[in-house]
């Protein structure tokens, strides 16, 4: 089944990026502790740790979906992932039209009517695999819209301390059933599916 899902590796006090998350620095100070889970160094280059199967388990799922639909914020720090995520399209929800860069990228779409309409086309473009969502503001806009479905959250034994938080604001209180519980002594892999 189609299903639209929000991947993100979080510190145990909700932080998904540390200060200074920026252009020059996407992520923030110590974004990658969040990711040493996954087997990969800070430049990307495979590091040897216990359950870098696991973290293959998840890249591969990762890239088994059929599109992404991502905040502006996050896709500008990263240059649109050079306009290939994976090689499957790539949706930004935005209140304006993208810079002229973009218009190198033709995988990437942005879509100016809303959160509901970025994520139709997402899902229309994924065929019969899911979407992965990145970003919290548009989790937290997909989840008050009703248009998000799961969310794989990586729970990091870190305490960032500062930086920029997950669920922020959320409309009104949302229930969620645990979907599976994966614990390692890296994080505890938890997908969560959004109650209706």
């Amino acid at each position: 089944m189609l299903t639209s899902v929000l991947y993100m590796s979080m510190s145990l006090d909700g932080y998904i990026a540390g200060p200074n998350d920026e252009v020059g620095n996407p992520g923030g100070d110590g974004f990658m502790r969040l990711h040493d889970w996954y087997g990969l160094g800070s430049n990307g280059e495979p590091v040897p740790v216990a359950h870098s199967k696991l973290g293959r388990q998840f890249m591969d799922e990762v890239n088994a979906t059929g599109a992404v639909l991502s905040g502006r914020r996050t896709v500008e720090q990263v240059d649109h992932w050079g306009g290939n995520h994976h090689g499957v399209p790539i949706f930004v929800p935005s209140h304006r039209p993208p810079g002229p860069s973009v218009a190198n990228y033709p995988l990437v779409t942005y879509v100016l009517d809303g959160i509901k309409s970025a994520m139709a086309q997402a899902k229309a473009a994924a065929g019969d695999r899911n979407v992965m969502v990145h970003g919290a503001y548009t989790a937290q806009r997909a989840l008050e819209a009703g248009v998000l479905d799961e969310l794989q959250i990586h729970q990091i034994p870190v305490l960032f301390g500062g930086g920029r938080r997950l669920f922020e604001v959320l409309p009104s209180r949302l229930e969620l059933d645990v979907v599976r519980v994966i614990d390692t002594p890296e994080a505890t892999h938890i997908r969560y599916r959004v109650r209706r």
